[in-house]
This record gives structure tokens, C-alpha cells and sequence, in this order.
């Protein structure tokens, strides 16, 4: 039989032999990262743990003295609130990814490497199994939003389910961006440290950012230009705005951008991130051959 299958032509063995499936190679790729986060319940924990800790933590410590201008009313683990769904993400993506290192040490991304498959697929494989990851762990804190001044309703999850989505596609294609040229998961947490988390902390995240007025200091002025330049900020204000979808004098800091706005550029990010991940797996690299 398989003298048979060896000195068969193209033309006479079966089609599932021949034709590249590359939707069903990364529908492969997306099942074996679920199954992966479903074996590896410590990742659970660490993805959700910390961001949960510091919501509870900084809610209840800087809680006192925290104060909105626009919004007395609003307490400090409220605004929090959105800032720690997106460092969820932020963190389970970057797990997600990490094991783009693990595959090439252990040799699994060579293999899919040198299969007859166009490399988007197997880009589009790991991302959507990490997003997909990411998104259902942003769903499981999304429960304890029910413990704020939130009033869900179908439209406004319908929105944030989406939001989420897209947040988890962008985050999860920048993370497979760095870890692609990476060969040890020591330099993939150094780039977190002083890249990723720093990204995260000037979103709007963890404080307001600040009003833009006349006279204010070159400092303010060039941190407030660091966070306009953040699209990561415009995916926080975007959640905030949905968690208040339907209030007609929303609770929100001063200069929030439009929910337009933080759509039309979140949804820029992931794309971009996305065809960047593509480009980058299209071309050889050393790491290739290891």
C-alpha cells in the first residue's frame, strides 16, 4: 500500500493527499491551543489572579482618595474595573503566546512550518486559539462587573462580547509579533516588563488621563500625548463607554474619546497586528531550522 501511494502521481492520489486544507490546518491549530488552556488549569490562575489582586487591592487602598471631577459618585474600584478586564487580556494573550517559543524548542513548529500550507494559516490558527482563550477569560471577570453600579443588559454584553473579541485578536497577534523572533521565554518576559505592561499602565487603565487645558505643564502635556498615542487606551475607553451604554450622563473622565473613535481604532490595531504577524511568519528566519 504504501509502495502503491510512493509511485502514485498527484492526479491519482486521493484529494485530502494532495490539496492544502489551510482552514482546517488552522482550525487544528486553534482546537490544540483550547485543549492546551483546558490542560493547564494553572494558567487560569495566573491570567486572572493577579489582575483580580490589584483590582481588589487598589480598589480598597487608593478607594479613599480617589476622585473623579466629572463623576463624585464613582468609587475607585469601579473605574478600575474596565482597566483590569484588559489586563486579563494582556496577560492570557502573552501566555497564549509564549507557546509559540515552547513549539520551536520542542520542534512542533518546525513541522507545521514545512507543511504544504500557506504560513497564514498557521498564523491565523494560534492567534484565534489565543483570542479565543483570552476572550473567555475576560467573560469570567466580566461576572464580577455585576458587583458595581453596571447595569447589563443583551445590547450591552452583545457590544462587550464583541469588544472583547477584537481586543483578544489585536493583543494576541502583538504578543505572537514578540515572541515570534524570541528563543527563550526569559527575553519574552523582559519585553513584557518594560513594553507590554508600561502599554497597559499609560491606557487610561489604572488612572485618568490628563485634561487637556491651557497652560499645563510640558510633563502633563507629553504624558497626555503618550496616551492619546496608546490604541490600547482607546480600547479601555471604548469598554468604559459600553459599561455605561444606555446612561444618559455616563460617569466617564473628562476627554474620553468617542465610542466611534475607539471602535475605528481598535479594530485598526488588530488588523494591523494581524497582516503584521503574517508578514513576520512569511519570512525565514534562523529559528526555523532549529
Amino acid at each position: 500500500m504504501a509502495q502503491a501511494i510512493s509511485n502514485a502521481t498527484p492526479h491519482t492520489l486521493p484529494a485530502a493527499l494532495v490539496e492544502p486544507r489551510p482552514w482546517l490546518a488552522a482550525g487544528a491549530l486553534c482546537q490544540r491551543e483550547w485543549v492546551r488552556f483546558i490542560r493547564q488549569r494553572n494558567r487560569v490562575f495566573g491570567a486572572i489572579g493577579q489582575p483580580l489582586i490589584f483590582w481588589l487591592l487598589f480598589g480598597l487602598g487608593l478607594g479613599p482618595t480617589f476622585r473623579l471631577s466629572d463623576a463624585p459618585g464613582v468609587t475607585y474600584t469601579e473605574f478600575f474595573f474596565p482597566g483590569s478586564l484588559v489586563l486579563i487580556l494582556l496577560f492570557t494573550a502573552i501566555f497564549a503566546t509564549i507557546s509559540i517559543i515552547e513549539d520551536r524548542r520542542e520542534g512542533f513548529l518546525q513541522s507545521v512550518l514545512v507543511a504544504p500550507l500557506p504560513r497564514w494559516s498557521m498564523v491565523l490558527g494560534k492567534v484565534a486559539g489565543g483570542s479565543l482563550v483570552t476572550m473567555v477569560q475576560g467573560l469570567v471577570f466580566l461576572a464580577l462587573g455585576l458587583t458595581q453600579n453596571f447595569a447589563f443588559s443583551p445590547l450591552m454584553l452583545v457590544a462587550i462580547v464583541l469588544l472583547l473579541a477584537v481586543l483578544s485578536l489585536a493583543l494576541t497577534s502583538l504578543g505572537f509579533v514578540i515572541a515570534w523572533r524570541m528563543d527563550s521565554t526569559q527575553g519574552f518576559h523582559a519585553v513584557m516588563s518594560v513594553f507590554l505592561l508600561p502599554m497597559w499602565l499609560l491606557s487610561g487603565a489604572f488612572f485618568p488621563p490628563p485634561p487637556t487645558h491651557a497652560g499645563q505643564g510640558w510633563g502633563e502635556a507629553a504624558l497626555g500625548l503618550v496616551i492619546r498615542a496608546n490604541p490600547l487606551t482607546y480600547g479601555v475607553a471604548a469598554l468604559r463607554r459600553l459599561l455605561y451604554l444606555g446612561v444618559n450622563d455616563p460617569p466617564l473622565p473628562p476627554d474620553t474619546p468617542a465610542l466611534a473613535t475607539c471602535w475605528t481604532v481598535t479594530i485598526l490595531f488588530a488588523v494591523i497586528m494581524f497582516a503584521l504577524a503574517c508578514k513576520m511568519a512569511g519570512q525565514r528566519t534562523t529559528g526555523d531550522l532549529l
